[in-house]
């Protein structure tokens, strides 16, 4: 519908879409300060405190990410404390793991490197949201600063743009990486995004585009197989990690779906596979704590110590730039399911 016509039925477009910045008030959440983004039936939070990463996200109402049990937090002074950050690590529909480290904590030459790394927790600077309209579309963004950064040490800086359009059920994240020390810098990346119940059940299905599937360890060994459903959730169940080979289509693109067909709703998440070439699948069917992981990284699950051994890890020269894209689709209704599924096929 073009804007003069829309606008006959809607005096002020914030009774169908807006961008709202909010603060909240009590538990390991107070005084964290974040947007709330309302694109018809698709909502999102964003935490400007906590990188900009997207919090919760629902459509139709269906709550379609993870929270951890301890909750919705924001920065606590234990976040970077090696093991302490399972104390942490709300989940949220996605969390930004990086810049010096992913995945577990290591002390490399005398220097530690917290769980998931730092910049998870690093709040946002030069905040800026919108919602306006270019022409016919409605536009909403919010965008920021994260800078990683330490006297005689790194120092990283990620701008970050998190934007949709009315009447599109989706989302892009828009990251740009630079190094703005007179060194070379690792750069590790990891994208964790999560999913949660109601829309994560045992209905749900994934299609990714694997060439391979391998098991991170004992645990996970012998799931293989069952890598792409999920399960009703059993007690005190250890967590299945799987590392995937994919393959991406001639311009290098990646689609992977998650769906689940009761609830006639899917998600797609779309990147172009360069700047992320490894892919790693978190699965969790313990009770309490039900969740999957998908998880687009420029590094392996194993972390710094790995990349440092066999010399691999991930640089960014001075003043270097790098630049990633992630896009959100929600899937609404059996043809839409279907057609992403179809499209998957080919």
């Amino acid at each position: 519908m073009k804007k003069e016509e829309l606008l006959r039925y809607a005096g002020s477009m914030q009774q169908l879409a807006y961008v709202r910045p909010f603060t909240l008030l009590e538990g390991r959440s107070s005084a964290t300060k974040a947007f709330r983004v309302k694109n018809g039936p698709l909502e999102l939070d964003i935490m400007a405190d906590k990188c900009l990463d997207v919090s919760g996200l629902s459509y139709r109402g269906i709550n379609m990410s993870f929270l951890s049990k301890p909750g919705l937090q924001g920065r606590n002074h234990y976040d970077t404390n090696g093991q302490e950050a399972i104390r942490s690590i709300m989940g949220g529909f996605f969390f930004t793991a990086g810049l010096e480290n992913i995945c577990a904590p290591c002390t490399i030459e005398g220097t530690d490197y917290p769980m998931h790394g730092r910049i998870r927790t690093t709040p946002a600077e030069h905040l800026s949201a919108d919602a306006r309209w270019e022409g016919d579309s409605y536009v909403m963004s919010v965008q920021g600063e994260m800078r990683e950064a330490a006297l005689f040490g790194e120092n990283l800086v990620l701008r970050r743009r998190i934007e949709t359009v009315f009447g599109e059920s989706s989302f892009t994240v828009t990251d740009e990486f630079e190094n703005e020390a007179y060194r070379d810098e690792p750069m590790m990346l990891l994208y964790h995004i999560n999913l949660g119940y109601p829309f994560l059940d045992e209905n749900l299905q994934l299609f990714i585009p694997t060439a391979k599937v391998t098991a991170r360890d004992d645990d996970a060994r012998g799931h293989e197989s069952h890598y792409d459903r999920m399960d009703p959730p059993k007690d005190n169940e250890p967590e299945y990690v799987f590392i995937h080979e994919l393959s991406a289509d001639e311009k290098g693109n990646v689609s992977i779906l998650a769906v689940n067909r009761p609830l006639g709703l899917g998600l797609k998440l779309s990147y172009q596979n360069g700047n992320l070439p490894y892919f790693m699948e978190w699965k969790s069917t313990a009770s309490g704590d039900y969740v999957i992981g998908l998880e687009p990284s420029n590094s392996s699950v194993y972390g710094r110590p790995f990349h440092e051994k066999n010399g691999s890890v991930h640089r960014l020269a001075p003043f270097e730039k790098e630049k990633v894209r992630l896009t959100f689709t929600i899937l609404d209704g059996e043809e839409k399911i279907e057609e992403a599924v179809n499209e998957t096929k080919k």
